[in-house]
C-alpha cells in the first residue's frame, strides 16, 4: 500500500480537534486510512499529499470528535418514562428495583443496549460507559451495533436475577470479559453500584481486581445529601473519605454525579487525580442537585459528562448535557465565564476518554487517533448566522442536526439515517418489551 493512499476524506467547513485547546480548523480535510487519522491539513495540502478512495465533502459542517458517554445505564432505554418525577430512593426501591427484579434478563439487556446504541449513535455519541446486570449482553449489542463501549462489570450485596452476591456478579463480570476481550470496539471497567450497595470486604477484592489486571473503577458517589448523612451515620464518614480509607482514589477512579461534595471532598478527588462523571439532567430530574462542577475543574479534576439512563433522564443526548451543564455551572457559580463553549466540548470528548484511559485513542481527531468522528450540520435556518461553530455546538444546535457518524473509520449514520440497523425493527422490539412491562410497572399520572 502506497504511503501517499488514504480510505477516505472528510472534507469539512470546520474542524474542532478538542487538542490543542481552543482550535478551529477552516476549510481542513481529515484523511482516514483503516480505522486511524493520518492527518488533518487544508483541503489543498490534503489532495496534494494523499489519494482518496472516497470523499465526503461537508461543506457547511463542523466536524468533531465522537462524543463520549462518561456513565449510562443503556439497557434502560426499555424503561424509558416508567416512573417519572420522584426522589432517587423512591424511584429506585418502589419502582425500578422492583420492575428490574421481574423483567431484567440477558435479552432484556441485549435489546435495551441495543436500543441505546442507535439512540446515541444518531447523536453522536461513538462510546459509552455502561454499568448494568449481565454485561456480556450489553457487549454483545455494542459489538452488533459497532459501537465503542467501556462494559462495567457491576457488583453489589444484594441478589438479582443476574447474580447471587457481589463475589457471583465479580466472578460473572470476569467471565464476561473473558469471552469479549478479543473485540477491538470494547474495553471493560469494574462498576461497584455504590457506597451504599458494596461492603468494605467487597471494595478491598474490587481494588485488588482493579491493580491486577489495569481497569478503571466506575462508581455512583455523593449523589444525594441522604447518601451522605447515611454514610457518616453507618461509616462515621463520609462516603468518598470511606473510599480514600480503603485506598481506592486513584486516577483510575470515576466518580459519578458527585453532587453533594464539600471543600474536603474536592481536595480529596484533586490530590488522587480521580475522574468525575456529571450527569446534569438526570441530577435535576431526581432532584438530587447540582454538582459544583466550576470548583472542580478550577482543582484540575478531570470531568466529562454522562447522560445516566433513560429512565432518569429521558434521553441519551449529549448536546442537551453540553448545553445544560454550561448553563448550570454559570448560574450557580454567579460567573458567566465558567464552563465555556471549548470546555464542554471538552468534557464531552476528551474528558470521557481520559476518565476511561482511552485519551490516547480517542477524544480529538489528531493524527494517530481512532477515527471516531462526528459531522454536525450548520446550515438550518434555526442555525443562521454562524459566527462561532463551538458556540453553536454547545448553545444553539442539537443532535438532531448530527448528519454523519464514524467509529473506527467505519460510518455509522449518514445523512441522518443509522446504518447497519433495522430502526422499525428496534422501535418493534422496544413496544414487544413495552406491552411486557405495562400497566403493573408504570407510575400511574396525578
Amino acid at each position: 500500500m502506497s504511503d501517499t493512499h488514504a480510505d477516505l476524506f472528510i472534507e469539512a467547513r470546520w474542524v474542532v480537534p478538542v487538542a490543542p485547546a481552543g482550535t478551529v480548523l477552516e476549510d481542513h480535510t481529515v484523511v482516514v486510512r483503516d480505522d486511524v487519522i493520518l492527518a488533518v491539513l487544508p483541503h489543498d495540502e490534503a489532495r496534494t499529499r494523499y489519494t482518496p478512495r472516497e470523499v465526503r465533502p461537508l461543506p457547511r459542517h463542523v466536524l468533531i470528535p465522537g462524543l463520549v458517554n462518561l456513565h449510562s445505564h443503556a439497557a434502560m432505554n426499555l424503561m424509558r418514562g416508567m416512573a417519572d418525577d420522584l426522589p432517587l430512593m423512591d424511584w429506585l426501591q418502589k419502582h425500578i428495583w422492583p420492575a428490574e427484579g421481574r423483567h431484567v434478563s440477558a435479552q432484556f439487556v441485549h435489546d435495551g443496549t441495543r436500543l441505546a446504541c442507535a439512540e446515541m449513535l444518531r447523536g453522536g455519541i461513538t462510546c459509552f460507559n455502561d454499568m448494568y446486570f449481565f454485561p456480556q449482553a450489553a457487549g454483545e449489542a455494542a459489538v452488533a451495533a459497532g459501537m465503542r463501549a467501556a462494559i462495567g462489570l457491576v457488583a453489589l450485596e444484594f441478589p438479582s436475577a443476574y447474580a447471587a452476591d457481589a463475589d457471583d456478579y465479580l466472578n460473572k463480570g470476569l467471565a464476561a470479559r473473558d469471552a469479549l476481550r478479543d473485540a477491538p470496539l470494547l474495553t471493560f471497567c469494574l462498576a461497584p453500584h455504590a457506597p451504599y450497595t458494596v461492603s468494605d470486604r467487597s471494595f478491598t477484592r474490587i481494588l485488588t481486581l482493579a491493580e491486577q489486571i489495569d481497569l478503571p473503577i466506575h462508581i455512583h458517589i455523593h449523589e444525594t445529601a441522604q447518601e451522605v448523612d447515611n454514610s457518616l451515620r453507618e461509616h462515621g464518614r463520609r462516603p468518598l473519605e470511606r473510599l480514600h480509607r480503603l485506598g481506592l482514589l486513584s486516577p483510575a477512579l470515576i466518580g459519578v454525579h458527585a453532587v453533594h461534595l464539600n471543600r474536603f471532598d474536592i481536595e480529596l478527588l484533586a490530590q488522587h487525580g480521580c475522574s468525575v462523571a456529571h450527569c446534569p439532567t438526570s441530577n435535576l430530574k431526581l432532584a438530587s442537585g447540582i454538582a459544583p462542577v466550576g470548583e472542580l475543574l478550577e482543582r484540575k479534576v478531570n470531568v466529562g459528562l454522562g447522560t445516566d439512563g433513560a429512565a432518569s433522564n429521558n434521553r441519551l443526548d449529549l448536546f442537551q448535557e453540553m448545553r445544560l451543564a454550561a448553563l448550570l455551572a454559570k448560574g450557580s457559580s454567579g460567573r458567566a465565564e465558567v464552563l465555556g463553549a471549548h470546555q464542554a466540548l471538552h468534557l464531552a470528548t476528551l474528558g470521557g476518554a481520559r476518565a476511561l484511559g482511552l485519551e490516547a485513542r480517542i477524544g480529538s481527531i489528531e493524527a494517530g487517533k481512532a477515527a471516531d468522528l462526528c459531522a454536525v450540520a450548520l446550515d438550518g435556518i434555526e442555525l443562521a448566522p454562524c459566527y462561532d461553530p463551538v458556540s453553536h455546538l454547545v448553545y444553539a444546535a442539537g443532535r438532531e442536526h448530527v448528519s454523519d457518524v464514524w467509529v473506527a473509520g467505519r460510518e455509522r449514520v449518514k445523512n441522518g439515517r443509522l446504518l447497519g440497523d433495522d430502526e422499525a425493527k428496534l422501535i418493534k422490539t422496544a413496544a414487544l418489551w413495552q406491552n411486557k412491562i405495562c400497566p403493573r410497572d408504570v407510575l400511574s399520572r396525578p
